[in-house]
């Protein structure tokens, strides 16, 4: 059952999950389909991670936190490691917008389309297209890791900053990915992104995470929400569990979802690594944050057909910089229709405004100077919006701003880090077994893990590094009984 803050937990667990984003969500149902006792612990009131929600309104309004769209995979990863009845509401997005001083179009955000938009919009060689798609296709995380985003983009579409925005703007809304990232960083996510188009769950993401609690709880997972964990408990050179509230819950494995220099640095310790690990995770660098701006559509108002998505600037070209200043020129908006949420009994409309973002462009102001900033934020936004919905300001019921400061409050992430780590970080995450056993992480880190995608299929990797441990150890007690086992025998035998 669904554990609750006054009821009590099991003293000992196969595994135990720290974090409940995507990657934690479904690593713990994989492993207790297996027939592993697990433990999922969250320190927030919901489950999700950054796939998550909140009310407004007394409930009136509900608002999805992450951007709506994620590739055609994630319905084959639902349907392998979660159900068919999840797999089933993932539908796809049609409208997909570019509206900016260089061009404007409408993408399927397929490779078809893409390359139809290449040749006849911008009069790309369809040699040149196609050369392209096939070399990002064919990119993966073992392959030399020094070409850039920017040198990617210089090596088949030199001087067409039209083309780098295309193909690149998306993904930096995306994963916080810049030009000057790892060119496998951009490859692996495209490839993934515009293969079959842009996807979404139907229902919401709150419907989401319920069907997936639901799962969780029927193959038996033990969870625990409010739960932050003081200590992941070392012992001899391995895990054996940790502590929550003053206790110690034992468990052969710990997989961390937390953020990874959090589980390094603060609940393991440093003591606990070699000299060598320790410096390549001080030189992991957090990936950027961004700020939301949610907007609720007054009951028995609605709004034009503008696109499920629309990427918007008014930046002369594209500029990663330009995208993380406080000084906003680009914004994507999220819309969510009726259709989006078919289960309500009243037909509303949301709009969701999302700019990446630096943490300290607004950890360094006052009360005073934060709360002018955030109303900036706001009005810019409607400014922007007014150009595809002129008379939205009277529309709206309700408007909310976040900033860095916000998913630092109630995600705990490090500087509010929306996309974990950068890409040096995933290095650090897959070897932390290798360091400690039976310590694992799973998370947000790479940029290439990033996205619902790769959270859950980060998830499901670290999961069978997780249960080839277990086996290990099952493994090592069988021999030990047996070599017990036969040591008594001689010793009867004598």
């Amino acid at each position: 059952m669904l554990l609750k803050r006054n009821q009590k937990i099991e003293n000992e667990y196969d595994v135990i999950i720290i974090g409940s984003g995507l990657a934690g969500l479904t690593a713990a149902n994989k492993l207790a389909k297996n027939n592993h006792k697990v433990l999922l612990l969250e320190a927030h009131n919901k489950l999700g991670g950054f796939a998550t929600w909140f009310y407004r309104a007394q409930k009136k309004y509900i608002f999805d936190v992450s951007l709506h769209g994620f590739p055609i995979g994630m319905k084959k990863t639902c349907r392998k490691y979660w159900n068919k009845e999840i797999a089933d509401k993932i539908i796809q997005l049609k409208g997909v917008r570019f509206v900016n001083p260089e061009f404007e179009l409408d993408t399927e955000f397929t490779r078809e389309d893409f390359t139809q938009k290449l040749i006849q919009h911008f009069n790309i060689n369809e040699k040149t297209v196609s050369d392209f798609f096939d070399y990002v296709s064919s990119m993966n995380f073992y392959d030399g890791h020094e070409m850039t985003n920017k040198e990617l983009f210089a090596k088949f579409f030199p001087n067409r900053s039209d083309v780098v925005r295309f193909l690149m703007e998306p993904i930096t809304y995306a994963n916080g990915s810049t030009l000057e990232d790892p060119a496998i960083t951009y490859g692996i996510v495209f490839s993934n992104f515009m293969s079959k188009g842009v996807y979404t769950f139907s229902g919401g993401t709150d419907l989401m995470i319920r069907m997936m609690r639901d799962e969780l709880l029927k193959n038996n997972v033990d969870i625990k929400m409010h739960s932050k964990v003081e200590k992941i408990v070392i012992e001899e050179g391995k895990t054996k569990g940790i502590m929550l509230d003053g206790d110690f819950i034992s468990s052969q494995a710990v997989l961390s979802n937390s953020n990874l220099l959090s589980t390094i640095f603060d609940m393991t310790g440093e003591e606990y690594f070699s000299d060598e690990f320790i410096q390549k995770a001080k030189a992991v660098r957090l990936n950027s944050s961004s700020c939301q701006v949610y907007m609720a559509i007054k009951e028995g108002e609605s709004i034009p057909f503008i696109g499920d998505l629309v990427f918007t600037s008014t930046a002369k070209t594209f500029n990663t910089k330009e995208l993380l200043d406080k000084n906003v020129t680009s914004r994507t908006f999220s819309v969510y229709y009726p259709e989006t949420r078919p289960q309500e009994e009243i037909e509303k409309y949301y709009i969701v405004s999302s700019t990446n973002a630096q943490y300290e462009d607004w950890a360094s102001l006052n009360e005073e100077e934060y709360a002018q900033e955030k109303e900036k934020l706001i009005e810019d936004t409607l400014k922007s919006l007014e150009t595809f919905i002129p008379n939205i300001r009277e529309k709206l019921d309700f408007i909310e701003c976040a900033t860095p400061k916000t998913v630092e409050r109630y995600t705990h992430h490090k500087k509010g880090s929306s996309f974990g780590t950068k890409f040096e970080g995933l290095e650090v995450s897959m070897n932390l077994h290798k360091q400690i056993p039976g310590l694992f992480h799973s998370g947000s880190v790479g940029i290439i893990m990033s996205g619902w995608l790769g959270a859950a299929n980060y998830g499901v990797i670290q999961a069978n590094e997780v249960e080839s441990y277990l086996y290990q150890l099952e493994k090592e007690l069988g021999q030990k009984k047996s070599n017990d086992y036969q040591s008594q025998e001689q010793h009867a035998t004598i």
